[in-house]
């Protein structure tokens, strides 16, 4: 009869070990999908306002004369670059397009350079929620990483801590990594 409890009780311990690991396990998977998610919704955005940039490229050599404003612009798709550094390149080339503007106030007045600029800033507000999302759901997936039963799960199947969209590893030891 000792021997039916005891065995009972490795079932039970056994049993509660691998619901937990289930557990733990979806967890992960859950945060996991949600990053997978805002890498898409990044991307897109990103894909988004390079072809904008195309468009205003050939709108401003249209208007302003075949002077090259995007430098090196073409070469971007060629490169094997990660989202984060695309959008710090597209960030210099909108930073270069108000520039633009600032200096062409004859711009200012034209309709589609307008609609341009507008479709650039629902772009804008687009790619930063899906950042933010990103940022969101890697935080809970270190956290789960890091914090114990979910980290023996994570070791388990390989996942390790992953870093903000913004490129920044708070585990090294670089503190003048938070440039803009």
């Amino acid at each position: 009869m000792e021997i039916l409890y005891a065995f009972l009780f490795v079932i039970i311990i056994f049993g509660s070990l691998g619901i937990l690991y289930v557990y733990q396990f979806n967890k992960l998977m859950h945060s996991k999908t949600k990053i997978d998610q805002a890498e898409y919704l990044i991307d897109d955005a990103l894909r988004c306002k390079y072809d904008l940039l195309t468009r205003v490229d050939t709108f401003l050599k249209k208007e302003l004369g075949n002077k090259v404003y995007f430098k090196d612009l073409d070469s971007i798709k060629d490169e094997s670059i990660s989202n984060f550094d695309l959008d710090r390149k597209i960030k210099e080339y909108v930073n270069t397009l108000m520039q633009i503007k600032v200096d062409y106030e004859k711009l200012s007045t034209n309709k589609d350079f307008k609609d341009l600029l507008n479709e650039n800033k629902k772009l804008d507000e687009k790619l930063q929620s899906a950042k933010m999302y990103y940022n969101k759901y890697t935080g809970e997936m270190n956290d789960l990483v890091r914090a114990f039963p979910s980290n023996v799960v994570a070791r388990m199947h390989g996942i390790g801590i992953k870093t903000f969209f913004d490129g920044k590893n708070m585990e090294d030891e670089i503190v003048d990594d938070f440039k803009l």
